[in-house]
């Protein structure tokens, strides 16, 4: 039987009286890559911030890679990564000194070598050197992707992975995220307006509406059970339907 590196047991997350995520429950075999869709406000980035600790949930279990994240998240910590084009990084230090930074937090061996790997793999090497607030928005985008694989994750989370990408850089980094997964065997959970990208990464898709998982299926069996061509038209669907029907 497939282990399960990421299980979310009837997860919910209230502020105030605002439901941002209602009674969420699913789990990510390893070795896959799951999305995790909706529209604006559908509760996707409050579920990754629960998954990595920095939200505690109103209710709820979360366990990653068999540890319970709520008693124990410090034990998976350095199993796994985040990567956000809406973090930023210390705006002074260069692209270099903020990595290496990272790289020391996270004990990661052979600090410059790793560095020169992603340098290369994630083409960061022309402004490694440049402060980090000088930086383009596409630049940031592969910069946190960067410190994201520092470690080599187990399980990597990842909030809109090609944001402000060419759709050259956008497809490089698609590639490297497939190759990374399949040589490494971890596990992928992203989530994504992106569908063309979803339809590539993605082995299976979570969809959220209002803070509940209202479908699920690989892309292939979600095009066929809204009879469209695309995935764009089935997240359009979804969001789109009267409440209560999907």
């Amino acid at each position: 039987m497939q282990r399960q590196a990421i299980e979310v047991g009837h997860l919910s997350k209230r502020f105030g009286d605002i439901h941002a995520v209602e009674d969420l429950t699913f789990a990510v075999p390893q070795g896959t890559a799951c999305a995790l869709l909706g529209g604006n406000g559908a509760g996707k980035t409050t579920t990754l911030s629960m998954l990595l600790g920095l939200l505690t949930p109103s209710t709820g279990t979360i366990r990653i890679l068999g540890e319970d994240m709520l008693a124990h998240r410090y034990r998976v910590l350095g199993r796994m990564n985040f990567s956000s084009p809406y973090v930023d990084l210390p705006q002074r230090l260069t692209v270099a000194e903020n990595l290496s930074v990272y790289a020391h937090l996270y004990g990661v061996p052979r600090v410059r070598r790793r560095l020169a790997e992603l340098a290369e793999d994630l083409d960061i090497g022309a402004f490694l050197k440049r402060p980090y607030g000088t930086l383009s928005a596409g630049q940031r985008t592969r910069v946190s992707l960067a410190k994201a694989l520092l470690n080599a994750p187990e399980v990597l989370l990842l909030d809109e992975p090609t944001a402000s990408l060419d759709p050259d850089s956008a497809d490089r980094i698609r590639g490297y995220l497939l190759d990374y997964q399949r040589r490494s065997g971890a596990t992928l959970l992203l989530a994504s307006h992106n569908m063309p990208e979803v339809e590539r990464i993605c082995d299976d898709v979570i969809m959220l509406r209002g803070g509940r998982l209202v479908d699920r299926g690989t892309p292939a069996e979600l095009l066929e059970r809204y009879g469209r061509g695309t995935l764009e038209e089935v997240f359009l669907d979804i969001a789109r339907a009267p409440a209560g029907v999907v």
